[in-house]
């Protein structure tokens, strides 16, 4: 299909359609699982707090109680585990993708420690470029930390779903108990990612456009007019 022209100086930003697939599958698949897994916390807490009810996933309290005896547990593991396939299935297939068509090696690299660095107390001073369609350092590193996260969610979750058959994963974690911090440390970061995502997207409208129908434009928009760089076409 024929791209519509676009004006001289434009940014434009493409995402195939399978990149929207996935991404939307894994928000879902995450979104449910936060819920479903504070639901699950709640009934064994590892810290000295507990989630609000209203913010977790499993069905009415009172109902379960009356009906099962049980406080909605048993149906948020049910959502927990189906999150966590359609989320191991989504991610797959977003990591295969990504790396088939070259995103990962084209888009969020090179990264190192200097330019983290240059592009986070460039942010921190509200003085951080915005170019439709390109990936500065700490969105880059937010990225692969947030993938990794993932990874590690899945793994840990498996070794407290199967401690036995998975007893040398446990082991690494340093057993169950160690297995469920690192499994809600890593969900903390993959939460805390989801809120800073959004707010960008809030200030950054058009990415959301990209994201939902494949393509968006926008005019060019730096912070310093000493900082331009040339512009990118994402695919």
């Amino acid at each position: 299909m024929t791209q519509p022209p676009r004006s001289p100086g434009q940014q434009v930003q493409t995402h195939p359609i399978a990149a929207r697939i996935t991404h939307w599958l894994m928000a879902l698949a995450i979104l449910v699982m936060i819920g479903s897994g504070w639901r699950i916390y709640n009934s064994s807490p590892i810290f000295g707090f507990s989630f609000p009810v209203s913010l977790t996933l499993g069905g009415n309290v009172e109902d379960a109680l009356a009906l099962h005896n049980d406080p909605g547990v048993a149906s948020a593991i049910a959502w927990h585990f189906a999150g966590m396939w359609l989320l191991l299935l989504s991610y797959l297939g977003f990591m295969l993708w990504n790396t088939i068509t070259g995103h990962f090696w084209r888009d969020f690299l090179p990264v190192g420690p200097v330019s983290f660095w240059r592009d986070f107390t460039a942010a921190a001073r509200l003085k951080l470029d915005h170019r439709l369609g390109e990936y500065n350092a700490v969105q880059r590193v937010a990225y692969w930390g947030v993938l990794a996260a993932v990874a590690m969610m899945l793994l840990s979750g498996i070794a407290i779903w199967k401690p036995v058959q998975t007893y040398p994963l446990e082991t690494l974690f340093g057993g169950f108990q160690g297995a469920r911090i690192v499994h809600f440390v890593f969900m903390t970061a993959i939460a805390l990612f989801i809120v800073i995502h959004v707010a960008l997207v809030i200030l950054v409208p058009k990415t959301f456009v990209a994201m939902t129908l494949g393509r968006a434009t926008a005019h060019p928009h730096t912070a310093s007019p000493h900082t331009a760089s040339p512009q990118k076409e994402v695919a």
